[in-house]
């Protein structure tokens, strides 16, 4: 019988939704589309729809791309859960990191399937130069990929080997 002793870590996944999609209706709820305030020099929050992937890729493919998103975040979700399930005791760091993934994944995929487009205002910016606007669950996608990487490279894997 597998022990699926990692699935504990799936509160930290539940986390990263609560916090996403809580930040997202917030954001939704009291700002109109494009507007902007300034929270600190060189960061803003501004309201916007993304309905691409990363950067706002594909975002004008006519709509097609909504359910090919979707479809793409089951599929990984689905994947990063069994991966997480089949993990050793040990492997706390990348449960962390693949917990942080799913989450994300989720957050985002909430958004394209009730609204077909998801909700991002972090606005990261110098001078006239803006980084694509993002959320919580891009922020947990991106932490997760760096604590694999950080993982990849020995960081929190301990002598044992299984």
């Amino acid at each position: 019988m597998r022990d699926f002793n990692m699935l504990k870590w799936l509160w930290l996944s539940l986390l990263a939704v609560i916090l996403d999609q809580a930040s997202k209706l917030a954001i939704a709820g009291s700002m109109h589309l494009y507007q902007s305030i300034q929270i600190v020099p060189y960061f803003n929050l501004t309201y916007v729809h993304n309905t691409g992937a990363a950067f706002s890729f594909l975002s004008e493919a006519g709509g097609w791309q909504r359910w090919f998103f979707a479809g793409l975040a089951l599929v990984i979700s689905v994947v990063i859960a069994v991966w997480l399930a089949r993990l050793k005791q040990h492997e706390t760091l990348l449960a962390v990191a693949l917990s942080l993934v799913l989450g994300g994944a989720i957050g985002n995929l909430i958004d394209r399937l009730a609204y077909g487009y998801v909700i991002d205002f972090l606005d990261v910016y110098y001078q006239t130069w803006h980084w694509p606007a993002f959320n919580i669950a891009d922020s947990a996608i991106t932490l997760g990929v760096m604590l694999m990487l950080a993982e990849s490279f020995g960081l929190g894997s301990s002598k044992k080997s299984d």
